[in-house]
């Protein structure tokens, strides 16, 4: 082989490798967003068991508090009380979602046993792709319900302590006032008994 011969080769080489640095650059990229956004659909699933466990812990203590206050008070506590049931029925329908797709997983392998490097690498991008347009809806999806649920957290939470306060400001005993007792003595005017009378009939 002449020298030439083996320049070309060795840049055929170069050639390819360097195309192959490139698939494999965007394979782990895009598996990388991939983790990156089922990470963040978990822990979205994280806060939204909080805002739950918050919300059945405080509803008990709020209606405590308004116990024995004023039946006003009582009847606008029905707002915070629905604006709760409400966020937790919207944190629960996130769980009721199906998980993300994860891409190449275990059960994809089979078909690729007899593929060269280049088309695996083809292959796990294009699953990548597919899953992140794929779980890109559902992120969505389970986005604007976490964001309405907090809001009406949010909301119920401000309204509470709102109406806590006007209840405490309610209950607070007004000092006594004082009161002074005037004692109104009634003068009767005496009249002449009837012995006096006959005795002045009787002088006369």
């Amino acid at each position: 082989m002449s020298f030439s011969r083996i320049i070309l080769h060795v840049m055929k080489n170069e050639e390819v490798d360097e195309d192959l640095r490139s698939f494999e650059f965007l394979a782990l990229n895009s598996k990388e967003v991939i983790e990156k956004q089922v990470d963040s659909y978990r822990q979205q699933h994280s806060y939204a068991a909080t805002i739950i466990g918050f919300s059945v812990l405080f509803i008990p203590f709020f209606l405590n508090s308004l116990d024995g206050s004023n039946k006003i008070l009582q009847f606008i506590s029905i707002i915070p009380i629905a604006l709760f049931i409400g966020s937790i029925l919207l944190m629960l329908s996130i769980f009721r979602d199906h998980p993300l797709d994860q891409a190449l997983s275990v059960t994809k392998y089979e078909g690729l046993f007899e593929k060269t490097y280049k088309e695996i690498l083809l292959f796990e991008i294009e699953a990548n792709k597919s899953s992140y347009i794929k779980n890109k809806v559902a992120t969505i999806k389970a986005n604007k319900r976490y964001i309405q649920g907090v809001s009406l957290t949010t909301i119920s939470i401000l309204i509470s302590i709102l109406l806590l306060l006007v209840s405490t400001f309610m209950s607070i005993e007004k000092p006594p006032t004082k009161v002074q007792v005037v004692s109104v003595v009634k003068k009767v005017k005496k009249t002449p008994s009837s012995d006096s009378l006959i005795s002045n009939k009787i002088i006369k």
